[in-house]
């Protein structure tokens, strides 16, 4: 196994240059440095990619290495010229090498902790997550690649869709597989690698260093920790597989703290300096991160909403009452424009999806000990971090300037809770409809907060524990105390990983538990299968159709081979000439009403077998598309074990 990541290793090169090189570059342009520069970079990068495929999409320009090649130079070029408008830069503060080494330990840790863990689970570079939603993004981005556009209105062509769908991480991922030519299950899972260990890693300790009084420290600690949740980031790669929201999830941090830390740009301590250039950097950057948001998953809009509204109501409320007459009069009515605009984010976003997909499944009280434990969706209780969480929000409540966190904290646990434990239709389309009221999703959303409140209860203990042991003069507890705590986080880390490898994923809907890694099971889509899909395009021309009942993972055949195969995403179409084609397609000989079926859907010449389907959520059984042996109308042309795949003659002129 080590081997073949070895051999993987120039794909995830070329992963970590896209998501941070365009960022980088434009970001050092801009006066960004140090840990802002590298935790905004993703943001930056995926703005940049995104809206460059949506440019290419209206312009027609193909989306070819060299045309995303020139359009980063150009977005890089435009920010070097921006750059004299900033004025001259502050002077930087006097380094602080003892602070530097803490964070970069923390996010050795976290980042290794987290790649160990999604290379343990994933298993292979090349595997498939076996997973509904990983039919439709992988055989996206092989339509991206087809047909040289990866707009976020084009994307959905894929499944003869029409319409918006947030098609960032499929422009990413097309995007390593046009620099390197690796195949795209290899793509995918190298950017999901960086995703995981890098995007989310950086930003985490961003985000707590932007909120914490002892920054160092904090953001330290918020590094070493970023791995030892299990509701994010691995569950939105073994649950859908959710590659879009992971990268949104991802994003959310380094979003919030360019919110939350804007006061102390204001104060002189950003990049450049007056209130202007300030204001208009910070604008630039906010637009990036909602385009990159909203690119990816937006979703996640809210819940930076959630961070950013309850940020900005303590901090303007805090002033408005130290500020007399008219100034607390504007703050006032700023935190009731901000609320208003809130309020209308939510019902615009909740509106534009297909509202609540999922029952609940807990009782309330259970569901608020989920929160509390960090045991959502059935996954194991996580107590240490739990004990650490609630040690932060201790302090986060007493102490004004983070009691905006603790509040962010509840209005998570809030969601969670009503979509694990409320069945009120209503209340489920309205509060949750923007995530489906999906728990999965919710959950991963909570992690956000959760990490930094561990942090600042971890710095506490540690602090505390560190003047117990010595009280001499000059001792800098806090940071010796960090490290120690460190160390102790990446000891743990190391000991968990080899007792429990993988967290296997709960099904809440089912009362299951995954055997397996979805990486490595064999109930979806089996070796014999994908071998028979890898080969399609040495039996069927180009231009022919091949269908098959989509639960059996016979729709990653598009992805492997090219070949148009329908359906290209894990449901069948719900329509009647469908029922006829997967009740009797096997009688296609003695009905006729078959093969007038198979005419609205271009006349398909081939059809693959590979079982009967499943009757599980989200998958179908189909009796018609299988057991084709004996039948009239039907000629094998390959097999693999017992899939198979066969020319439809009777429907031949």
């Amino acid at each position: 196994m080590i081997g073949t990541w070895l051999g993987a290793l120039p794909a995830l090169v070329i992963a970590v240059a896209v998501l941070f090189g365009p960022g980088l570059a434009i970001g050092a342009a801009l006066r960004l440095r140090g840990l802002a520069l590298w935790a905004l970079a993703p943001v930056v990068s995926v703005a940049v990619v995104a809206g460059l495929a949506l440019v290419f999409g209206f312009a027609k320009v193909p989306w070819e290495a060299w045309s995303i090649l020139a359009g980063v130079a150009v977005a890089a070029g435009l920010a070097w010229l921006a750059r004299f408008l900033l004025g001259p830069r502050p002077p930087l503060p006097a380094r602080d090498a003892r602070g530097t080494w803490l964070v970069t330990a923390g996010l050795a840790v976290g980042g290794l902790l987290t790649a160990a863990r999604f290379i343990v689970y994933v298993h292979e570079p090349a595997a498939i997550s076996m997973t509904n939603d990983a039919v439709f993004h992988l055989n996206a981005v092989r339509f991206v690649l087809e047909t040289g556009s990866a707009s976020s209105l084009h994307v959905s062509g894929v499944i003869g869709a029409q319409g918006f769908y947030p098609a960032a991480w499929h422009a990413i991922t097309s995007a390593v597989v046009q620099f390197t030519g690796v195949e795209i299950p290899v793509a995918a899972n190298m950017v999901s690698l960086v995703i995981a260990a890098g995007v989310w890693t950086l930003g985490i300790t961003w985000f707590a260093r932007r909120i914490s009084g002892a920054p160092a420290v904090t953001a330290a600690l918020a590094a070493s920790l970023s791995a030892s949740l299990a509701v994010f980031p691995m569950l939105m790669f073994q649950w859908g597989v959710l590659y879009s929201y992971a990268l949104s999830l991802a994003l959310l941090p380094a979003a919030a703290a360019l919110v939350v830390g804007s006061p102390r740009w204001f104060a002189g301590r950003g990049p450049t300096s007056g209130p202007v250039r300030t204001a208009a950097l910070l604008g630039v950057l906010a637009l990036a991160a909602a385009g990159a948001i909203a690119l990816s998953q937006p979703a996640t809009l809210l819940a930076w909403a959630v961070l950013s509204v309850a940020w900005f109501s303590f901090w303007a409320i805090s002033r408005a009452v130290r500020t007399p007459g008219r100034g607390r009069v504007i703050l006032l009515l700023a935190v009731a424009a901000v609320w208003g605009a809130f309020a209308l984010l939510w019902y615009l976003l909740t509106r534009s999806t297909s509202g609540s997909h999922w029952p609940p499944f807990r009782g309330k009280v259970e569901a608020v000990l989920d929160v509390l434990l960090n045991g959502q969706v059935l996954l194991p209780v996580m107590l240490g971090i739990s004990i650490l969480m609630i040690a932060g929000l201790v302090v986060a409540v007493l102490r004004p300037e983070l009691r905006w966190l603790a509040a962010a904290w509840a209005v998570f646990g809030m969601l969670y809770a009503v979509s694990a434990s409320i069945g009120h239709p209503g209340l489920r389309r309205w509060l949750l409809g923007a995530w489906y009221a999906d728990p999965y999703r919710i959950a991963a959303a909570g992690a956000t907060v959760v990490i930094p409140l561990a942090a600042i209860g971890l710095a506490v203990i540690a602090a505390w524990a560190a003047r117990s042991i010595s009280a001499r003069r000059g001792f800098r507890a806090e940071r010796f105390g960090a490290a120690w705590a460190m160390a102790v986080v990446a000891g743990l880390g190391v000991v968990t990983l080899v007792a429990v490898p993988m967290i296997q994923m709960r099904a809440v809907t089912q009362g299951t538990v995954d055997a397996e890694s979805r990486y490595i099971t064999e109930d979806y889509l089996s070796p014999d299968e994908r071998a028979l899909l890898e080969r399609l395009d040495v039996h069927v021309a180009e231009g022919e159709r091949v269908i098959g009942n989509p639960s059996t993972g016979m729709g990653f055949g598009y992805m492997l081979s090219g070949v148009d195969v329908f359906p290209r995403t894990w449901a069948p179409p719900r329509t009647e000439p469908w029922r006829v084609i997967e009740d009797d397609l096997r009688d296609a000989a003695e009905d006729p009403a078959v093969c007038e079926a198979l005419e609205v859907y271009g006349s398909p010449s081939y059809v693959l077998d590979f079982g009967l389907g499943e009757d599980t959520p989200g998958r179908f059984e189909l009796p018609g598309m299988t057991d084709f042996a004996g039948r009239s109308g039907f000629e094998l042309v390959d097999a693999e074990g017992e899939a198979s795949l066969w020319r439809i003659t009777a429907c031949a002129p």
